[in-house]
């Protein structure tokens, strides 16, 4: 089949997404987002997003499919994110892509949302060279995976130990009084900062932590060790230098993941290295990625920032690495997988 056309609908968390992809051209892509309802929390309510999901499916896949000129019986196949994400939602997405692909008499397919992140670099910046490395980064998962084949294999190189990248900045968000999600907030005062001003440790780089785990990541430590630093001076009634502690902070996050990065790409012998998930919209770690990447040899692949955070194109760019590779669709009845692996790619 030359130049398949996948619908990807895409419920994992609070984005409500559908896209249409016509080999590597996007040709739709519709967001809604439930994020101002989650703000006054302080974070994501499962029950709040299922609900958002459920009244925006359809005005969101139908604008999809208005965008690109067609119907459903116009796509070859749909893709929907069947995990990892919250259980809820990802229950409203499945549901109503299952539905679709039954009315329409359509192949459905499960896809593993992380991976899509991985496929939907292809829109900007064309196929994958071979002994491709991918650095996910996003608020749940900090992972670095081999992409030997996008359709077929990946292997997990590295993932997260405890708090991945965007909770560790959401937490010091919250210290310091941002609204949620804190990690926009960061970025944008950490430009105005000195990242050396504050020494924020490095996480699982050092001794023999360090060694053990060379592609591992955990940013626990970071969080606790800036939340002492501010707590400190706060009881000593001195003033917190925001604009410093969130450059401290972002430099010592960026510096972990792309060291760990450039030495997976060593041990492969990677010359390109992928990056993917909402947390690679973070300017000091794309700036951080390109300028080790050049020094290193590696070609740093940094979506635009509409295709970093959780959307429908993703999801349909990975179906269409799935049609086009000659996977069989999922059965009917697949389950969803709220903690499904990442060297799964399908269901």
């Amino acid at each position: 089949m030359s130049e398949p056309v996948v619908l990807g609908i895409e419920s994992t968390c609070d984005e409500t997404a559908a896209a249409v992809v016509r080999g590597r051209r996007l040709l739709s892509n519709v967001v809604a987002s439930s994020m101002d309802e989650h703000a006054r929390y302080g974070g994501v309510i499962p029950e709040i997003a299922s609900r958002a999901h459920a009244e925006a499916f359809v005005p969101v896949v139908s604008k999809a499919l208005a965008d690109a000129d067609m119907t459903i019986g116009d796509v070859d196949a749909i893709a929907v994110s069947a995990g990892p994400g919250l259980a809820g939602c990802l229950a409203v997405g499945v549901s109503g892509a299952k539905a679709l692909a039954w009315a329409a008499n359509k192949p459905i397919y499960g896809i593993n949302h992380v991976i899509g992140h991985i496929a939907v670099t292809q829109l900007q910046f064309g196929p994958f060279p071979p002994d491709t490395l991918a650095l996910i980064v996003s608020g749940g998962h900090t992972s670095l995976l081999h992409v030997e084949d996008v359709a077929r294999h990946i292997d997990v190189v590295g993932t997260t130990l405890d708090d991945a990248a965007g909770e560790c900045f959401d937490k010091v968000a919250r210290l310091l009084g941002f609204p949620y999600p804190g990690g926009p907030h960061i970025d944008r005062h950490a430009q105005a900062g000195d990242p050396h001003a504050i020494a924020v440790p490095q996480g699982l780089t050092q001794g023999k932590a360090g060694r053990e785990h060379p592609y591992d990541f955990s940013f626990s430590g970071v969080k606790t060790a800036v939340a002492r630093w501010i707590e400190e001076r706060q009881d000593r009634g001195m003033d917190i230098p925001v604009d410093d502690v969130c450059a401290s902070l972002a430099d010592s996050v960026a510096t972990v993941l792309a060291r760990k990065a450039m030495r997976g790409c060593e041990q492969y012998g990677s010359r390109t290295l992928i990056v993917g998930g909402g947390f690679s919209a973070n300017s000091q770690l794309r700036a951080k990625l390109l300028e080790v990447g050049a020094e290193h040899g590696v070609e740093v692949r940094v979506p635009e920032l509409r295709l970093c955070t959780d959307n429908g194109a993703m999801v349909a760019m990975l179906g269409v690495n799935l049609v086009e590779a000659g996977v069989a669709p999922s059965s009917p009845d697949f389950p969803i997988d709220s903690a499904m692996p990442l060297d799964r790619i399908c269901m």
